[in-house]
């Protein structure tokens, strides 16, 4: 049963999909991360991220020395693969818009990593909600404003969990800053697996 909670216009839908349907997502991403193996990008201050990343769809998000992007293939110079329609059918249900995304990115959290607090601003347009998926691991996520500084409100986000960032949101500073390693059984070895669902062209 979907628990639907607001905060600072952040939609959070606790308990969105059941375990079947958590299972049936990392079925479907397995081939996603065979053809675009995941990787630890460089933030533009040369300090490595410590979640690494790979993204499906038509672009994916890239970060190194030169900036944060969009980028047409993988590092190792393959194209990405396709959205998986059971990722799909999370934006359809939850959006409810026929445009569809043309970025998911795929991050992976092991023990330690977390993400700062920061906006999401590559994409052309702002209009588009942007969808997160967690799957895995418990993550206390962190919500600000749409400026840097002032309080910020954390809740703790459960595998199932979708968060749709749209309308006066779309750009607030938002973020993880931990990992409850091994808190769930989805993955065998541990870790969190975050998806978030862009329009990024």
């Amino acid at each position: 049963m979907t628990t639907r909670l607001e905060i600072r216009g952040f939609e959070i839908l606790k308990g969105c999909l059941d375990v079947p349907a958590q299972h049936t997502l990392i079925d479907a991403l397995r081939p996603v991360l065979k053809a675009a193996p995941l990787f630890s990008p460089d933030t533009p201050y040369g300090k490595p991220m410590s979640v690494r990343m790979t993204s499906a769809g038509a672009v994916g998000w890239h970060s190194d020395r030169t900036g944060y992007r969009y980028a047409p293939q993988h590092p190792q110079g393959t194209d990405w693969p396709a959205i998986p329609q059971a990722v799909l059918d999370i934006w359809n249900d939850v959006t409810g818009l026929e445009r569809q995304p043309d970025c998911c990115l795929v991050n992976y959290y092991g023990d330690g990593a977390r993400m700062g607090l920061h906006q999401d601003r590559d994409e052309a347009n702002f209009s588009w909600p942007v969808v997160s998926v967690s799957l895995g691991d418990d993550a206390l996520f962190r919500i600000g404003n749409p400026t840097r500084g002032g309080s910020t409100e954390s809740v703790w986000l459960n595998s199932g969990d979708v968060v749709v960032m749209g309308g006066p949101a779309r750009l607030t500073y938002h973020g993880v800053d931990r990992i409850r390693f091994r808190s769930s059984r989805l993955l065998p070895k541990g870790g969190r697996v975050n998806l978030t669902l862009r329009v990024a062209t």
